[in-house]
């Protein structure tokens, strides 16, 4: 690890109290995947030997549209812990965040460890315990979004939060391509998307997920959460807000952007 990398990972850790900072480019490139990645993994060890426990992992940039907004040809991921859930139909306190916005995903729940650097879509689906509507709620710490590849992958994915819901169900018979998707603010219809929104199909996703961190010497675990990606455009939230994400065939979750 490079200075650089460890001075990013400590201006990123301090942000989250601290406030947004301005983009790495002064130590990062912005289409550095390898360096990104290993400023990633100098927080991640960070918030593991405080405490904080991984229970899944995330898909981010799964759309095409978005990869071509931040010139990249591949999707990015980040680390889920303990922390980061909100209960569904909870609340999350403002205080804790910076500039969250709201996506709705399809999750899964993984019955089986999934090791192989050449995972398939069937053999996640063959993994899968229960699939479950999920909201996740980003939040960057590079001040005002304006992020590169590296930004956001050194960033753990933009990650913040994510609401699983109470209620799943097994993945037979289940269809996630056409899975349609309506997410609520308040009752308004504020973003609609589809399943095959997440890499051509969630169970992609999860693939290519599971394939990159195998290549990287990591896996995903039996129990392990994961989001397979927004099936929409993000929601900017303000304080008051209520978020309910429904997602045809698999069921809803929702939670409050206010103090309890």
């Amino acid at each position: 690890m490079s200075d650089n990398h460890q001075a990013a990972a400590r201006l990123l850790r301090e942000a989250y109290s601290g406030g947004a900072v301005p983009p790495l480019r002064e130590y990062l490139d912005p289409v550095d995947i390898a360096g990104a990645y290993a400023v990633q993994d100098i927080n991640t060890r960070f918030w593991q030997e405080q405490g904080r426990r991984i229970v899944g992992r995330k898909a981010g940039l799964t759309a095409t549209a978005v990869q071509k907004q931040l010139g990249v040809d591949q999707p990015d991921f980040g680390a889920l812990f303990d922390d980061m859930q909100v209960a569904d139909g909870g609340f999350l306190d403002p205080a804790r965040c910076l500039q969250p916005k709201a996506e709705a995903e399809i999750a899964f729940v993984l019955g089986a460890d999934l090791l192989s650097p050449d995972a398939t879509a069937d053999d996640v689906a063959a993994a899968v315990s229960g699939v479950h509507a999920a909201i996740e709620i980003v939040d960057s710490r590079i001040a005002d979004w304006k992020i590169t590849f590296s930004d956001t992958v050194a960033d753990n994915g933009s990650s913040a939060f994510f609401v699983l819901a109470g209620e799943g169900r097994g993945l037979e018979g289940a269809d996630l391509y056409t899975a349609g998707m309506v997410m609520e603010v308040n009752g308004t219809i504020a973003s609609v998307g589809v399943g095959a929104a997440a890499l051509g199909h969630p169970l992609n996703a999860a693939a290519w997920l599971a394939r990159t961190l195998a290549a990287r010497g990591a896996s995903l675990r039996a129990g392990d959460i994961v989001l397979a990606g927004a099936l929409g455009p993000m929601v900017a939230l303000n304080p008051g807000d209520h978020v309910l994400a429904r997602v045809g065939g698999i069921g809803a979750c929702s939670f409050t952007y206010s103090k309890e």
